[in-house]
């Protein structure tokens, strides 16, 4: 009997701790990350389809987001100060990504390997613009909801992101931050 070990490596996404070189509030774990990252890829591709009237497939991107960190199963989560410190070590790092993203598909049966392969290394240029939008997106709102706690450690991180997003110049992402962000620094009460 074959034996596939790639369901049982993602669930492991849980015990990936995130922003390990800060002090956190409330501790965010991969598996955490990547469903809000797949939350807000999905919205970010219905606000490109049915707002702005550009193409997009939202399930696609949403099941993109679903993965777009599965490599850190067998990496860890680098710190971004370290994985963006210079050119080489960026370049290193995403050839890292591919190898454990190529080995953790050798993990699936062959027959499921080229429906998780695109999911897995996002080859669709808008389905990886998006998702990648999602994920700055996600670690954006971890900052307000930081700081929304008090804690002034995210200060810089909520500035970079930010400027980050500003950057991408993606129409989804700039109507997102004008008409849905505001709402993430609000508590309970506000929101209802």
């Amino acid at each position: 009997m074959d034996e596939y070990r790639f369901y049982a490596l993602i669930s492991r996404m849980r015990n990936i701790t995130r922003w390990g070189l800060m002090r956190n509030t409330f501790k965010e774990n991969v598996q955490e990350h990547s469903h809000m990252v797949a939350v807000l890829a999905h919205g970010l591709a219905l606000i490109r389809r049915d707002i702005l009237g550009l193409a997009a497939d939202p399930e696609r991107c949403a099941t993109a987001a679903l993965f777009h960190d599965a490599s850190e199963i067998l990496t860890g989560d680098l710190p971004t100060p370290i994985k963006y410190y210079n050119p080489e070590i960026k370049k290193a790092y995403k050839q890292v990504e591919h190898i454990s993203a190529t080995k953790l598909l050798k993990m699936l049966p062959e027959g499921l390997q080229d429906s998780y392969a695109p999911l897995i290394y996002e080859d669709d240029e808008t389905v990886h613009d998006i998702v990648k939008a999602a994920d700055k997106l996600s670690a954006h709102i971890k900052c307000i909801e930081e700081l929304k706690g008090g804690n002034t450690e995210f200060e810089s991180a909520a500035k970079q992101t930010h400027q980050a997003l500003e950057q991408m110049h993606l129409p989804e992402v700039d109507w997102f931050m004008e008409h849905c962000l505001p709402a993430f620094g609000k508590d309970l009460d506000q929101l209802e």
